[in-house]
């Protein structure tokens, strides 16, 4: 008997889907930062042991979108909750904001199982979490709900048992190889786009875009030639940084990353370039891959 299925994880930005889909692929696949909205796209994870392959998606964070890219985002967001055969719903238990009324609803009509994931307990004590569990009890009846802590790792080992029980018989989707449905391009990208969100301030991270022109392999050495693109020729003074040092330093932190991921040298190149307001033009958003 071999079972396998689609399990989405979906919640609002900064809740640790993310986080939570490296924990349970034990492999670095999505990028993690503090700020809301790192997440862009929708990343396959394929879990698989002998008798089971899981499908995990990653999806950006629900939210109310304000300019093009941000519709893109919720587009990837809808499309996960069309097929699934699990939902993985991460609930920050310190956001303090109203939960997503879009996401109860959807949750509440969809006739699959919902795994309801306290996340970050760490932060709350007992008192806190059992009025939580009661609350979100109420918000969503059918719901199973555990408390976890993704990025320490606390009760997430009960996870992929609960969602092996809950999976149907199925053959596997993908090879048994195959660990991502995103080629290694992409991995660059976002390797890129975690530093300068973790370099920068303000919106210089929410107005850039990285694309990789040139990923090839000679002599067992990668040589990646990777555009960071920017809304407006202040930011690229910016990004750049006094003598090409902030730059510098992204370049170096993301090479590691990539050596670590890809386990080979890596000679990467990076480049600056300004595409106007690419944030708000459907042609640019489609260009990047946002369909």
């Amino acid at each position: 008997m071999h079972k396998a299925g689609f399990v989405n994880i979906v919640g609002k930005p900064n809740a640790g889907k993310s986080t939570l889909l490296n924990q349970l692929m034990g492999e670095k696949l999505a990028i993690v930062t503090q700020k809301a909205q790192t997440t862009r796209h929708r990343i396959f994870g394929i879990y698989n042991e002998d008798d089971l392959q899981i499908v995990f998606s990653d999806t950006p964070g629900v939210l109310d979108p304000k300019y093009g890219l941000q519709e893109k985002m919720m587009d990837f967001v809808k499309d996960s909750l069309q097929d699934a055969d699990v939902f993985l719903f991460i609930v920050d238990v310190t956001d303090k904001t109203e939960p997503s009324e879009f996401l109860i609803d959807k949750l509440n009509k969809i006739p699959v199982p919902v795994l309801l994931l306290l996340n970050k307990v760490d932060q709350t004590n007992q008192e806190g979490l059992e009025k939580l569990v009661e609350e979100w009890h109420q918000r969503i009846p059918k719901a199973e709900i555990l408390p976890i802590s993704a990025l320490n790792a606390f009760n997430t080992e009960i996870i992929l048992p609960k969602i092996k029980s809950l999976l149907p018989e199925n053959p596997p989707y993908y090879e048994k190889d195959q660990f991502t449905d995103k080629p290694e391009r992409f991995f660059v990208n976002e390797t890129i786009r975690e530093k300068i969100l973790l370099n920068y301030e303000k919106e210089i991270p929410y107005s850039v875009e990285v694309v990789t022109e040139q990923f090839k392999e000679k002599e067992g050495i990668i040589f990646i030639d990777s555009i960071i693109y920017v809304e407006r020729d202040t930011q690229k003074g910016i990004v750049i940084g006094h003598k090409g040092e902030a730059i510098k330093k992204v370049g170096t932190e993301a090479r590691l990353d990539l050596e670590k991921f890809f386990a080979k040298k890596i000679h990467l190149n990076l480049f600056v370039k300004v595409k106007k307001d690419w944030r708000k033009n459907d042609r640019d958003l489609k260009n990047f891959g946002y369909r």
